[in-house]
């Protein structure tokens, strides 16, 4: 690495750092988009959607999702 680099990868940084932030969901979804690991889509889905069921039995909502079962 030349000291001719530096400069051009601390601009880009620079760069990078200053533009918008990005949230946690755009971020998985870039992240699922650049690795192509689509398949991992549904896990994380699942698992969501079980832990929320998990939070909402313990809610005055759990008799109401004691009958779905």
């Amino acid at each position: 690495m030349s000291d001719s680099d530096k400069p051009k990868k601390d601009d880009e940084f620079l760069k990078q750092a200053s533009g918008k932030q990005t949230g946690l969901v755009s971020e998985f979804i870039g992240f699922l988009k650049a690795n192509k690991k689509w398949w991992l889509a549904p896990i994380i889905v699942s698992i969501l959607l079980l832990g929320l069921l998990v939070v909402l039995g313990g809610t005055a909502a759990a008799p109401f999702i004691y009958t779905l079962f």
